[in-house]
């Protein structure tokens, strides 16, 4: 920085950076200052921002910044280091009497310094350009041949002539542009955008002495263009009308418009509002755009919870289309599949339900233009497919995990046209859609198979024994999905008695059942070559042990058959297993059997015999722990409460018994079975 006693001259090198600006304003202002100029304060500064924020968004070099004052006025020359062709800033003198459409087509920045400035030109040398303004205290035209003299500028310099101060009585002041640039919606209010508008188009009227204009806005919502803002009166028929689109990005669209008499300043003012309503209006889209965004997130997300809570498949399809409608669409329509490699609807809906049935016709049509063909296009080329009259909108194919499970089609609103964020959203709920029905057949063929491989472990049915009552119940655990450990049996003895079993294995699934099925299979084997019943359990101890794996079971195995009179004769052995209960005929229960070592855990096992009489109408009552280790909260149903829920039952059928257990154990928690259920009821029934 330099200075002298009758000028004050200071220069500083700054970044192109958006601070740049202010701290130009900030060097100006501090001359102003010390040279006592401040009634030249408002135009040094609009001109200093014009000129600097054209250099920092064009050149995009870093900026020499001088200012020189004296006694009679200011001059501030911005620099760059950008080599350009001498054209790209060439304006023309100022005339009020000529067109200078191409001023403002070239650069409302140059525009205002010629405006404003007393004079002002531009400089060329090797290393980059520059431009100067001179503002006087009191602007008269300088003699013609003192421009060079008073303004020395360095070589190659080119002088833009004088303005004259006669002709700026009708132009634009600097304060008035500084209140139009100023001008800003309220930060504080719902909606600021309308009352902005109204005062930004107030101002710009009042400058250019237009007797109406309207600020019209379409945001792309389907209701078309809404006006935003309006001063003045309707434009009169005939009248030529100003008009300045809104620099606003897709879906928002707009115009300014001004019932304005043509002059020089008319347009680059409105220009200059109409990117003043432009930036406010693109910073609505944008917060819009965040705000939908997080409420398509929002709906994502309840919509992957909604779907992955569903396990059926035909379920799972019919909440795809009351996702979809009518929040994304008109209406939508899913396609699924079949084995033969076919399309069928598995589920649709419409906004207006009395439109289901020409929905339906609609896509039933076949033919190389209907929509059937279209939807056959998107599930063999896995891309989405538009969809053409009667029923515009596109489809979507679902692919999960490589699979091509169908099609989701989905309709446009009547109002709007899907824009991109509601097709991204389409796109998504149809892989989440996928993947949910995939999730959804997995579970099913799991299912299947569970249930295959469980019935396959139990009998299909109990035999029907004179004078001997046989029940079962049983509740896998995880609703069928998945293999339970416990299991029951009913064999006949080759001595003609019959042997109950109940067991349960520890551990689920296909393992579990490895397990169930070789203790059923060892079982049914030794007892048919009429091996004794503690032999019978020694020997499948060893097999278990030798298997290892650290499986283990527990059996109770009791051997039924007639006694004297009307009396069955029961021999029974407890390998691990949970003692069952003894329901007399004439009502009481109580537990029965001494307990013995499960199989599979150690070399060696004990297995006492009890011998039970079971008198007309008694009944055994056999159970795995699922039953008694049921939990409601931190209570379980217990061994007691089992005994006590089987004591009113006496006299009642073994069905009715064994069903009226299961209900009671299922009955008495709110949550699923974490453990098997497996109740067997062996019932003397002679009369």
């Amino acid at each position: 920085m330099t200075g002298g006693s009758d000028e004050h001259v200071r220069r500083v090198r700054l970044p192109a950076d958006r601070r740049t600006p202010a701290a130009a304003r900030a060097l100006v202002r501090s001359v102003l200052a010390d040279a006592g100029l401040d009634e030249l304060l408002n135009e040094a500064l609009l001109l200093t921002t014009e000129l600097s924020t054209n250099a920092v968004e064009h050149a995009r070099t870093e900026l020499d910044i001088e200012v020189a004052a004296d006694e009679i006025g200011l001059t501030v020359t911005v620099s760059d280091f950008a080599v350009g062709p001498v054209d790209e800033l060439v304006v023309g003198v100022r005339n009020l009497s000529s067109d200078i459409s191409e001023v403002a087509e070239r650069g409302r920045g140059l525009l205002l310094v010629d405006h404003f400035a007393s004079r002002w030109g531009t400089t060329y040398l090797p290393t980059g350009k520059g431009v100067w303004f001179r503002l006087d205290r009191h602007p008269a035209d300088p003699p013609a041949g003192d421009a060079e003299a008073e303004e020395p500028l360095a070589p190659h310099t080119s002088a833009r002539g004088a303005n004259s101060a006669a002709g700026e009585s009708s132009g634009p002041s600097a304060a008035g542009i500084s209140e139009l640039m100023q001008t800003s919606p309220d930060p504080y209010a719902d909606d600021p955008l309308p009352e902005f508008a109204s005062a930004l188009l107030t101002r710009l009227g009042e400058m250019v002495g237009a007797a109406g204009g309207v600020v019209r806005l379409d945001r792309g919502d389907g209701r078309g263009p809404q006006v935003l803002a309006r001063y003045g009166r309707q434009p009169r028929e005939g009248n030529e009308l100003l008009r300045v689109p809104l620099a606003v990005h897709r879906p928002y669209a707009g115009e300014l418009e001004l019932d304005a008499a043509p002059s020089a300043y008319a347009r680059p003012l409105a220009v200059l509002a109409a990117e003043r309503l432009s930036l406010h209006l693109e910073n609505d889209r944008l917060r819009r755009a965040d705000v939908r965004r997080q409420g398509w997130l929002t709906f994502l997300a309840e919509a992957s919870e909604l779907l992955a809570q569903s396990l059926d498949v035909e379920l799972t399809m019919a909440l795809i289309p009351q996702l979809v409608v009518p929040r994304l669409g008109q209406w939508c329509a899913v396609h699924a599949t079949d084995e033969w490699g076919r399309l069928r609807l598995a589920a649709s809906s419409h906004a207006d339900e009395s439109k289901l049935p020409a929905l339906h016709k609609v896509l039933q049509e076949t033919g190389p233009e209907s929509i059937q063909a279209r939807l056959r296009e998107a599930s063999r080329n896995a891309t989405q497919v538009p969809l053409g009259a009667p029923m515009e909108g596109f489809a979507v194919p679902l692919i999960a995990r490589g699979q091509r499970l169908g099609t989701l089609a989905v309709g446009r609103h009547q109002r709007h046209r899907h824009d991109p964020d509601e097709v991204s959203v389409l796109e998504d709920v149809a892989r989440r859609a996928a993947l949910a029905i995939e999730n959804a057949r997995i579970h099913a063929e799991r299912r299947r198979v569970a249930q295959t491989l469980q019935q396959s472990l139990l009998p299909p049915v109990l035999p029907v024994v004179s004078g001997i009552g046989f029940a079962a119940e049983y509740v896998p655990t995880g609703g069928d999905a998945d293999v339970g450990g416990d299991f029951y049996d009913v064999v006949p003895l080759p001595d003609g008695r019959w042997l109950v079993v109940v067991g349960d294995v520890s551990g689920k699934g296909v393992q579990a059942a490895a397990v169930t099925g070789l203790v059923r299979d060892v079982i049914r084997a030794l007892v048919g070559d009429g091996k004794p019943l503690p032999e019978v359990l020694s020997r499948l101890n060893e097999t278990l042990v030798e298997r290892g794996g650290g499986r283990y079971c527990t059996l109770a195995l009791a051997a039924v058959g007639p006694g004297e009179g009307d009396r069955l004769d029961v021999a029974l052995h407890l390998a691990g297993h949970d003692r069952p209960v003894l329901l007399g005929g004439g009502g009481g229960a109580a537990f029965v059997g001494a307990g013995g070592t499960a199989l599979g855990l150690l070399d060696s096992i004990s297995t006492p015999t009890a011998e039970i009489p079971l008198g007309p109408g008694d009944a055994l009552i056999f159970y795995t722990d699922g039953v008694t280790e049921r939990r409601r909260g931190r209570e379980l149903f217990g061994t007691e409460r089992l005994r006590e829920s089987a004591a009113p039952l006496a006299g009642y059928s073994a069905d009715v018994v064994a069903a009226r257990l299961r209900a009671t154990a299922i009955g008495f928690s709110v949550e699923a079975p974490r453990d098997d259920i497996a109740i067997l009821v062996l019932r003397n029934d002679a009369l």
